[in-house]
């Protein structure tokens, strides 16, 4: 089991930072209980980004079936949409894309989208495994089941991702009241973030 030691140590640094956003598609619409949640909370994490100046990196799932990126997302900022079959994000293209931001890795992954036990799961182990830490925003995730979802959240959060939410990523990248952006992201979060149910499967057992 790896310990989250290096994530724990530093805050947010959006030019060390990439937002991954994971399969967020047409198709998923009808399957994903709280789904309108799901949009509007990453509706929210994309506009920081997009003010913050976070790279982002987006893929959709066999798009001949599963459709694109939901219309409602606005993701003309990203520096690539890639389609995939893998079920991990990462695949050539975007590997060559990080190389291409960061002259190597991100130190950071802030990464959301869906379904969280199945795509984004298996990309969190691929970046773990290749040392980039995680930062995973819980209410920006989904499954077809909210028992897999939290079951999913558990086990990476048990090898070392930081599991977290849209409006800590976002005060994380600000740092601080006196950042110049911190006007136009703070006036994203006055309207609070949607509910989207997490852990209500069962309290866990007092030890």
């Amino acid at each position: 089991m790896r310990k989250a030691i290096g994530s724990s140590l530093y805050r947010l640094q959006p030019e060390k930072t990439l937002f991954m956003q994971c399969d967020i598609q047409e198709k998923f619409k009808p399957a994903i209980p709280l789904m309108n949640a799901l949009i509007e909370n990453t509706k929210k994490l994309l506009a920081a980004g997009k003010i913050l100046k976070v790279p982002l990196l987006v893929t959709e799932q066999y798009p001949e079936r599963l459709g694109k990126t939901i219309s409602e997302l606005d993701i003309q900022h990203a520096c690539a949409n890639i389609p995939k079959t893998k079920f991990s994000m990462i695949v050539e293209p975007i590997k060559k894309n990080m190389v291409d931001i960061f002259s190597g890795k991100p130190q950071t992954v802030v990464l959301f989208g869906l379904e969280t036990h199945i795509c984004v799961e298996q990309t969190a182990f691929d970046l773990i495994n290749n040392k980039v830490d995680v930062w995973l925003v819980a209410d920006c995730c989904a499954s077809r089941l909210n028992q897999d979802r939290d079951l999913a959240l558990e086990r990476l959060r048990d090898i070392g991702c930081v599991i977290t939410s849209a409006e800590s990523v976002m005060f994380n990248l600000l740092n601080s009241k006196d950042h110049q952006a911190f006007k136009q992201v703070s006036s994203l979060v006055r309207k609070v973030s949607a509910d989207v149910q997490l852990w209500q499967r069962t309290k866990s057992p007092k030890k």
